[in-house]
């Protein structure tokens, strides 16, 4: 029969026949994914990565490595010589209860120092299960805990293995546990480095001695990532410690820069119109209002947004100097107080909690940072029962968060909730009637208002200052309104 099929069609077939296969081969969707794939891990050996001199805390055996807690040691790590910038990391991880551990990635030492830093996925066996977090070692501490990610922390299961996930390209970093989304945060801090594996410090807890942290199958991929990498999830929040700037997908939901960084369109005094002449400093991206020894709106004065808000979600860092006053304020009546003074309004207290005497004023601290200016302490409620607030110290940044939907509202301190109120109840008015708003009639209830910056004559500074509009959005708080 082939003698009845004419050449110049067997011609054409075979071109055709050549041209797919080149095409199929140029394709990268088309390549064998594991080929991609590179084990840091012999199973048998650690060739590859360094150990801490003496310590003898991790060994390998029978395709794991295994990392052993030791009284006496503080935090050690594994580290592999080779150092990484984009790429997929994938391990399995087991953990005995009682211990912390962690995946370090991205991370350096420094002149010869055996400790090392730089990002951690957290490997968390305490009640609070944060594991898949993302920890900044030896340096700004947590930049995404679980705090607002529920379904995260019911992914982690002790005494047996988990899958773990981390796909880092650019500044974007995110984690997951056994297939589940754990964190999607933005930062800017280490583009490259070296991968480790934490054994945990117990300190002098005999009951710890021996415990162990045990991974296997880690491997890495550093080619192909756009086409490998994990489609974008909206389920759970992203963070980011971008400075005055917004990311594709905060814009997407609708976050607006509050502060540009750069000028002071959109914001001015809250005694006059214009911005104050002095008193306020902008330089490096950073907005401060200046010492002029601790009076209160007696420099510069108070500034507000030109812009009233009812339902919104602010975000801001903060940096407080030693025995610093201020605070962020919202809805706010800018004509409330005629004489000297801050303009009256609900407030997220800012302060030196260790130096200035304010935080032993009030009652039960509630003029503590964090706090809902004298009406309701700030206490951790994302955290264990009795966990001390996350505060960084002076010198240092700290974020803010105020949520508004209607009547709830909600303080966050370092993506840590500290409080939570429905204005207009009968607790909130009982709580008003003993404060020093008694007088003012129907305070906090207003419809709407101006955000605020607070000048109590200490030098604060403030940045990355955003906002979105929450009037459309019914789904975006992340605890019962109970």
């Amino acid at each position: 029969m082939c003698k009845n099929i004419p050449q110049r069609l067997i011609y054409f077939l075979i071109l055709v026949f050549i041209l797919t296969a080149c095409t199929v081969d140029q394709n990268p969707d088309h390549k064998n994914s594991n080929s991609e794939w590179k084990n840091l891990f012999d199973g048998s050996s650690l060739d590859g990565w360094h150990q801490p001199a003496s310590d003898g805390q991790y060994y390998a055996e029978n395709g794991v490595i295994v990392g052993t807690a030791k009284t006496g040691y503080s935090n050690t790590f594994l580290t592999t010589y080779k150092t990484y910038g984009d790429f997929i990391l994938e391990l399995d991880v087991k953990v005995d209860p009682g211990l912390n551990s962690g995946v370090l990635f991205r991370s350096q030492s420094r002149d010869n120092d055996e400790r090392v830093y730089g990002y951690q996925l957290e490997i968390d066996s305490s009640s609070r299960r944060w594991s898949g977090g993302i920890y900044d070692e030896r340096g700004r501490g947590w930049l995404y805990n679980l705090s607002r990610n529920s379904p995260a922390r019911s992914a982690f299961s002790l005494s047996t293995w988990n899958q773990i996930r981390i796909e880092v390209i650019g500044t974007s970093i995110r984690s997951w546990v056994n297939g589940i989304p754990a964190a999607d945060l933005i930062d800017d801090l280490n583009l490259d480095g070296f991968i480790g594996l934490q054994a945990p410090s117990i300190g002098n807890d005999l009951s710890k001695e021996g415990l162990q942290v045990r991974w296997k199958n880690i491997r890495i991929k550093k080619d192909g990532l756009i086409s490998s990498k994990t489609p974008e999830n909206n389920d759970i929040d992203q963070f980011s410690s971008l400075k005055n700037e917004l990311t594709p997908r905060e814009i997407k939901e609708g976050w607006e820069l509050l502060w540009d960084g750069q000028t002071t369109v959109g914001w001015k005094s809250v005694k006059r119109d214009g911005f104050p002449e002095k008193g306020w400093n902008i330089k490096d991206g950073v907005l401060s209002v200046l010492s002029s020894g601790g009076a209160e709106a007696r420099n510069g004065g108070d500034i507000i947004t030109i812009r009233e808000f009812s339902n919104f979600e602010l975000e801001l860092d903060f940096r407080f100097t030693p025995g610093a006053n201020s605070g962020i304020k919202y809805f706010v009546d800018p004509d409330l107080l005629k004489g000297n003074g801050s303009a009256i309004g609900l407030e997220f207290q800012i302060l030196d909690d260790e130096l200035h005497p304010d935080a032993k004023r009030g009652v039960s601290g509630n003029r503590t940072i964090g706090s809902l200016y004298d009406l309701i302490t700030a206490v951790n409620q994302s955290e264990l029962p009795n966990s001390p607030k996350l505060v960084y110290p002076p010198g240092q940044w700290n974020r803010a968060r105020i949520v508004v939907q209607g009547d709830y509202v909600e303080h966050w301190l370092n993506n840590i909730l500290v409080v939570k109120y429905n204005r207009g109840t009968q607790i909130f008015r009982a709580l008003v009637a003993y404060s020093k708003y008694a007088k003012w009639p129907n305070f906090g209830e207003w419809e709407k208002g101006p955000i605020l910056l607070q000048d109590h004559g200490d030098l604060v500074s403030f940045r990355s200052i955003k906002i979105r509009d929450l009037t459309q959005i019914k789904d975006h708080l992340n605890v019962d309104e109970t």
